[in-house]
């Protein structure tokens, strides 16, 4: 062993990419345990940190090169010891020079203090925090101030982080390019506009609105008039993923949709207000977008607004027209008690479907999707995967059509009441489908599926329907 080359033994440990592996390799010997100590750039720990301080601080002692760290408390209880607290960070924040990259999940201890040190942490360009419901916009402050490096900041169900003067601070700063806020009730969609010219750099933005707290800043008529005041640049937005947001015309959201020149992926969920003109102007904006997805809100919460509006066919016929590179689509309709609403119809889901080169179809409960549909998808050369969800209106005649879709590999139906057994014969021993997942779906029998796909999936639960 001692006349190995590093490179050597640093190749043999690159390749070991599960933890247990690498830490029994650098038992081994001497000089295994020294180099892997060297070369170990990534950590992740939780509930087995005992007392979990000290345990940390021993970690980052042996690991002195450590760039990514994450403490995941998901599965904690207090019988498990004491979580990470403060303390903890602050030994991270000393003895990890090179951190980069730090994700805290279910971490209930950890105060705005703690956080406060990570901001000596000068190269940390990244930062993830999963419920720590002890964090505040103080703290999220101090880390901004202190990290200038900081590209990517991902904030999920911090309950009381507010929109404050951190998000004004990024706005200055111009550098971050990843913003992902999910569920974090204190902030709105009129908040974003404090972002100022780091639009400009914004390469990812990822908005869910918590749905319990969708209307609590509806009529925030400061933010408004702010949206109108600003032209919002979006020149890098590449990715784009809204949920439960309000979309009104010259106010929040949708001031951004159609100024953003190179998106890629689009991810509208069950956005209220949401009209044909917004769909359309970004269509023509973004010529260069591949991915489109959109969940559409139930009749309910459109009564909720003050104005009844509804996507139709004009949308789709946008994206047809203006996104030739269009390769992904997913449609769905909100299920649950209220059901959705819309005007789209089959020739214009087929439209849109013959003019872009679609590889991915996914459609939830479109209900105008039928064996009809099926046959177009014939003449869909570049359709390589096809997932169906509650579309009742599909049969067996429609399903058997699949054998005949020239480039399909992937089949997935879900809760699909209206198919059977006889609708998977032409595809058995066929060879066509590498994956064929059926779930829920009540005729249909596990048996009925033998041999119709190199790989089978078969799951049955019928408590949906009930």
């Amino acid at each position: 062993m001692d006349t190995l080359p590093d490179q050597l033994i640093w190749e043999i440990l690159r390749r070991l990419t599960k933890t247990a592996d690498r830490n029994s390799v650098s038992l081994t010997c001497k000089r295994f345990y020294e180099l892997e100590n060297e070369q170990r750039l990534s950590l992740r720990v939780g509930c087995g940190l005992n007392p979990a301080n000290k345990a940390l601080n021993i970690l980052c002692n042996r690991f002195p090169n450590l760039m990514r760290v994450e403490i995941l408390y998901s599965e904690w209880m207090s019988k498990l010891g004491k979580q990470l607290d403060d303390h903890g960070l602050l030994a991270l924040s000393n003895n990890c020079p090179s951190l980069t990259d730090l994700t805290f999940s279910y971490c209930t201890f950890i105060t705005d203090a703690g956080i406060g040190y990570l901001a000596a942490c000068s190269k940390l360009s990244s930062l993830k925090l999963n419920f720590t419901p002890r964090i505040t916009g103080c703290g999220i402050l101090s880390v901004v101030v202190g990290c200038k490096n900081l590209k990517a900041l991902h904030l999920i169900r911090c309950l009381n982080v507010s929109s404050a003067e951190w998000l004004a601070y990024l706005g200055k700063l111009e550098n971050i390019e990843y913003l992902s806020i999910k569920n974090c009730r204190a902030i709105g969609e009129g908040d974003l506009v404090k972002l100022g010219f780091s639009w400009q750099k914004l390469k990812q933005l990822k908005f869910d609105v918590d749905a319990n707290y969708r209307y609590m800043k509806l009529y925030d008529r400061i933010a408004v008039d702010k949206w109108n005041k600003q032209l919002v640049p979006c020149d890098n937005m590449t990715e784009l993923s809204l949920v439960n947001c309000i979309i009104r015309p010259g106010r929040g959201l949708a001031c951004v949709l159609d100024k953003c020149l190179h998106l890629e992926k689009i991810h509208l969920d069950m956005c209220v207000g949401l009209r044909d003109n917004d769909i359309v102007r970004l269509s023509r904006t973004s010529k260069g977008l591949q991915s489109f997805s959109l969940r559409m809100p139930s009749d309910f919460s459109m009564l909720l607004m003050s104005n009844r509006i509804t996507l139709t066919d004009e949308s789709l016929k946008g994206l047809a027209e203006n996104c030739r590179k269009l390769d992904t689509i997913k449609i769905s309709f909100s299920d649950g008690e209220f059901p959705s609403f819309s005007s789209f119809t089959l020739d214009g889901i087929l439209y849109l479907i013959r003019s872009c080169p679609v590889r991915e179809l996914t459609l939830n409960q479109v209900c105008s999707f039928n064996d009809d549909g099926m046959e177009a998808l014939r003449l869909a050369h570049c359709l390589e995967t096809l997932e169906l969800v509650r579309c009742q209106e599909i049969t067996d005649d429609g399903l058997q059509l699949v054998a005949h879709f020239p480039r399909l590999s992937v089949l997935r139906l879900s809760k699909c009441l209206g198919v059977t057994d006889d609708g998977f014969k032409p595809l058995v021993g066929l060879g066509k489908l590498d994956l064929l997942a059926v779930e829920d779906c009540p005729q249909v029998s596990e048996r009925g599926l033998h041999r119709a796909a190199k790989t089978l999936s078969y799951k049955l639960d019928l408590s949906w329907m009930y």
